[in-house]
Order: C-alpha cells, then structure tokens, then sequence
C-alpha cells in the first residue's frame, strides 16, 4: 500500500514543556485515518505541523518522498477546526480564491464548486455571501474548499461539527467517495461513533504520546473486552459474583456487566445463573468511545508513574 503521509520521531517544546513526544504514524493512499484524543493530548499541534503552520523541533514529515519546506501545500486540502471564511465575500468567489491559492485551473474549479454546491443542497447560493449563510451551510462551503482542487492528502478537524444529521450523512458519503477514489484522509474528530463508523486505522495521542496505533479490528481485539447488557430486575452483587465479570455498572432494571479479556461469549452465556432476571440481553464488544473515555481518564491503561502501557505492536500497521 502506498504511504502518503509519513510523520517520524515529531518532537514539539513550547518553552521548557514537551508536547509531543516521539510521534511517529503513516497515512496510506485510499484510506480513512483518525487521529484521537482528549482535548489539549497534542492533536491540533500535530496537524499544524503537518501544514507547515508549526514546524516540529525533531523529527520529519514526509508527503510524497518531499519533507520540510519542500512539501507541496497545493496537494493537500485541510478543514481547520475554526472555520475562517471572509464573511463578506460571496461563495463562488471565495471558493475559486482557495482554488486558485492551490494553483488549480479556475475554469476546472468553477465546474467542480457548482457540482459540490448542487451535491450539498446549496445550488443557486453561488451569489451568496458567507454571512448571510447558516452555520451548517458555511461548514459546507469550507469543505468545498478544502476538496475543490482535487488533493492527494485531505485532513479533516472535526469536519461534523454544526452539521444537522441528513448533512452528515452527506459528508460521510462524500469522504468515503474520495476515500475510494484514492485521496489519504486524516480525520480528527470527537465523535467516536462517526470515527468507528467510517475509519479504517486509528493512532490515538494522550499527553503528547501515542497510545493506540492500528486498525479498528485490532484495536477493539487488544482493548475492547466484552460486555453483556441484561434488562431486568436484578441485585448487583448476584451479577458481580458471576465468573469472568470484572465489574458492573447498573442503571435503573439496566446492568452492564464488563467481562475478562478472551471471554468467549457462547461458552459464558450458558454458565449464566438461573436465577437472573433477564427481559432483554445484548453481548457486543466495548466501543470506541468507551476506550476513549477510559484512556483520556486514566483508568486502565496509564500506569501510576505515568508512563503509557498501551502502546500499540507495531507489527500491526496496515502496509508494513
């Protein structure tokens, strides 16, 4: 598989304090990577360095065998978590400005941005200026111009965001379009269940470190342990003391009982006490966001002198 983006060895200081440590990860040709984690774990300084907006103090960005300052920012489209279009300007003429800051040919521009306008519901809005557009709409438009001049590498901060649900749906199927067609997308986003939706490999940053590093399967097999979800009336401790169940957490005639890593489900299942009320009852594995939520508040995963334990085998990168 072809790598696109390769980040090596990233090492960031602000002043005397360290803010990213060792980031190493690689972005593929025609695939959807997600790069998590909490607010302040080093996400956004990664991808300013990425855009050349920071540069890194160790380490090297390589984007298509170019590093540095060589890299060809005309190949890369970003949509910044703060949106910044000129308020005043009307959609079409911001949108060819963007293109043709990419040095892309206006005339294939203006096609390509009434195509997108008329895919994303905003036909006629051309003449438009981006004030009098709503929240969900600008956000529309500045993915336009993100994508408009056909990159190589498209890195997407929070692409969701003030979007209603008919025009998320839109966007997921527009990403996973650009995603077939070959385009290496870097997404950051604090949606899990999107992220677990849509992406194909994860790298996951918690102070400034990678925790986690590979694909979703591998990732929800090393760390995502099962869970059985039972409806009914039933007395905690009961459930607590069934074998393999590591803790459970009940909510009303709802318990989740949080099993032992490598459970195999048909086996417990059928050593389950007969007294247990049981109205409704699910068995999947834990989800994206509950590993989220359990690494960015240290509960398993961070040992007590700080040092992370999770640190994903690298064997299981995608391309190696």
């Amino acid at each position: 598989m072809e790598t696109i983006l390769k980040v090596e060895g990233l090492n960031k200081y602000f002043k005397d304090k360290q803010v990213l440590k060792n980031i190493s990860f690689e972005v593929n040709k025609g695939e959807i990577m997600a790069i998590l984690g909490p607010n302040g774990a080093g996400k956004s300084t990664t991808i300013r360095n990425i855009m050349g907006i920071l540069y890194p103090d160790e380490g090297s960005i390589t984007f298509h065998h170019h590093d540095g300052n060589q890299i060809p920012k005309n190949k890369i489209g970003y949509l910044p978590e703060e949106r910044g279009l000129y308020k005043n300007v009307k959609v079409m003429d911001i949108l060819l400005y963007l293109a043709d800051l990419k040095d892309y040919p206006l005339d294939k521009a203006k096609e390509r941005i009434l195509h997108y306008l008329k895919k994303f519901d905003l036909e006629g809005k051309e003449k438009v200026t981006i004030e009098e557009l709503s929240k969900g709409m600008g956000q529309k438009v500045q993915f336009i111009g993100s994508i408009v001049h056909e990159p190589d590498l498209l890195i997407l901060d929070e692409p969701f965001s003030g979007l209603d649900p008919v025009s998320q749906e839109l966007f997921k199927q527009e990403i996973r379009s650009l995603r077939n067609q070959g385009t290496a997308i870097l997404l950051s986003s604090h949606q899990m269940n999107l992220v677990e939706e849509m992406c194909d490999r994860l790298f996951m940053i918690q102070r400034g470190q990678k925790v986690i590093y590979g694909t979703l399967d591998d990732v929800k097999t090393e760390y995502a342990n099962f869970k059985c979800t039972i409806h009914g009336t039933n007395e905690r401790t009961s459930l607590e003391n069934i074998t393999d169940v590591e803790h459970v957490e009940q909510d009303g005639d709802v318990s989740i009982l949080y099993l032992t890593k490598d459970v195999e489900p048909n086996i417990w299942l059928r050593q389950l006490p007969e007294g247990i009320q049981i109205n409704e009852l699910s068995i999947d594995r834990v989800s994206l966001h509950e590993i989220f939520i359990d690494i960015a508040t240290d509960k398993r995963l961070m040992t007590k002198e700080g040092e992370i334990n999770a640190s994903f085998n690298e064997s299981s990168k995608v391309g190696n």
